[in-house]
């Protein structure tokens, strides 16, 4: 049995994994001796598997374990990916969980979907090093099976790394003492669908608790976060400027061109395909687009009209886009609809000259079943972008 790692973490998605890799990368150089990595030196030799954080105590020593943790590995961060179905999610997280070994992470891979069974044994699995850990970190906190989790740890520390933009409406939710619902779900599936409501409604009461601790009970709540988030109550905020990234990457090479950045708003069923289709067609001729970095989630169907109507060349990034970008070659200019890189990108691609600007999406655009509060938070995302130039909704509109 490998001994339990002081800090625990839990992702779902290559993003969040980035965003482990950039939480345990600042946390090793906060702690004593640990000065910042030089933004502007690439590939300098990692300080976070050599000596955790001044919270975290020793390293725990691992042992060998199952055929996907790294055998031999020293660290105090055990790092559990938990892959979802979807062949492009899990074979970027694959490469994501490589370059964590790299650093000398711990990274233990467990299937905890694909039958009724899988979560149950996955639980079964990790209740032990979820019991011992002292700091969890988590980067999904709507996740049903992550709040599953919360429901067994004892650890006073609790960590949320960000999970794209839904950060934004998870600080404010808790603000607000809601319960945890993501901004493009829409209630439905009768029945059904309100008793497993109901079932669910102890855990879902018990992760909002514990999001949201109270003064004096001695647990803390930590957000390390790209998004423009204020925290409350307990909560305290550090902001992910990119520095593991830009520590390991590039400068990368610019080209003249400009490149599109696809989204999933289709995928999600918030923005109209054919809308969607016009709008990538409008800027691709406004912009003198070549390549359209696609989503992870975003069908072979959709992208091949999407080349079809357009010419563009479709790329499938192999990685997150913040490290594709920062590796290069990228566009001197990136356009993006409203997502999570108008805030990341701008500090992975800090001092490298690249232009990253949004464009809104037109409330018309929006599909009849889209949440009421896709809208709003669409808008949100667009105009709190640091560091952005914006790009109307009626330049795309006007130019199909």
């Amino acid at each position: 049995m490998t001994p339990s790692a002081s800090s625990l973490a839990f992702v779902e998605s290559p993003v969040q994994l980035l965003n482990v890799l950039e939480w345990a990368h600042a946390e090793a150089a906060s702690a004593p001796g640990g000065a910042p990595l030089l933004d502007a030196v690439p590939s300098q030799p990692s300080r976070a598997a050599a000596r955790g954080p001044a919270s975290g105590g020793a390293a725990a020593v691992a042992g060998t374990g199952p055929a996907d943790r790294s055998a031999g590995a020293s660290s105090w961060l055990r790092i559990v990916v938990l892959p979802p179905t979807d062949p492009m999610s899990r074979g970027q997280l694959r490469r994501m969980a490589g370059l964590a070994r790299d650093e000398g992470y711990e990274v233990v891979w467990q299937e905890a979907r694909g039958g009724r069974l899988a979560p149950l044994k996955a639980l079964a699995a990790l209740a032990k090093d979820v019991r011992a850990a002292r700091r969890v970190v988590v980067g999904d906190p709507f996740s049903r099976y992550v709040q599953l989790l919360l429901t067994l740890v004892r650890a006073e520390e609790l960590v949320v790394v960000d999970d794209g933009t839904a950060t934004m409406e998870f600080v404010a939710q808790t603000a607000r003492g809601e319960r945890l619902v993501r901004w493009h779900r829409v209630g439905g599936g009768g029945l059904p669908g309100r008793v497993r409501e109901l079932a669910y409604a102890p855990v879902s009461a018990t992760a909002r608790r514990r999001f949201t601790p109270a003064a004096g009970t001695g647990r803390r709540v930590e957000v390390f976060s790209s998004m423009p988030v204020t925290v409350h109550g307990e909560m305290t905020l550090r902001v992910n400027e990119f520095a593991w990234t830009r520590a390991r990457f590039g400068p990368p090479r610019l080209t003249k061109g400009t490149d599109l950045v696809g989204t999933s708003l289709v995928e999600t069923g918030v923005v109209d395909p054919a809308r969607y289709l016009d709008a990538v067609r409008a800027l691709t001729l406004e912009h003198g687009a070549t390549r359209y970095f696609a989503h992870r989630r975003e069908s072979a169907e959709k992208l091949r009209k999407l080349s079809e109507a357009t010419g563009l060349e479709i790329v499938r990034p192999d990685l997150p886009l913040e490290l594709i970008a920062r590796r290069g070659p990228v566009g001197r200019t990136i356009v993006s609809f409203p997502s999570t890189v108008v805030h990341t990108l701008p500090y992975a691609l800090t001092g490298t000259g690249v232009t990253v600007a949004v464009c809104d999406v037109d409330p018309a655009w929006l599909t009849g079943s889209a949440s009421p509060r896709a809208r709003s938070f669409l808008a949100g995302v667009t105009e709190t972008a640091r560091d952005v130039h914006r790009l109307p909704a009626q330049t795309a509109s006007a130019a199909g």
